[in-house]
């Protein structure tokens, strides 16, 4: 459900750069590189052995983190949004 509205997204706004989704009740988010740039940037923000990760969308960081990053990246002119009114957590166990 999730990878189908962050795809409705990117089709919608080919613009975004990053896409930050939360995926607990503990205000975690995971990091979804939309672009070249996006991808680009995020690499000069990681360790290198991160890189991998980024690129499969596995890392996450703390909501608090992610306010410093969104700062950071908007004011290097990347576009970067944030959803996270419901966790994919949530949506699982709905499911299940």
């Amino acid at each position: 459900m999730f990878d189908r509205r962050l795809n409705n997204i990117s089709s919608k706004n080919t613009s975004m750069d990053i896409c930050l989704r939360k995926v607990d009740n503990l205000s975690n988010l995971s990091i979804t590189p939309l672009s070249v740039h996006g991808m680009l940037w995020l690499q000069t923000h990681f360790e290198n052995n991160e890189w991998e990760a980024l690129s499969e969308k596995k890392v996450l960081i703390s909501e608090a983190d992610s306010y410093l990053l969104m700062k950071d990246a908007k004011s290097a002119g990347i576009h970067i949004e944030s959803i996270s009114e419901v966790s994919i957590l949530d949506v699982l166990l709905k499911i299940n």
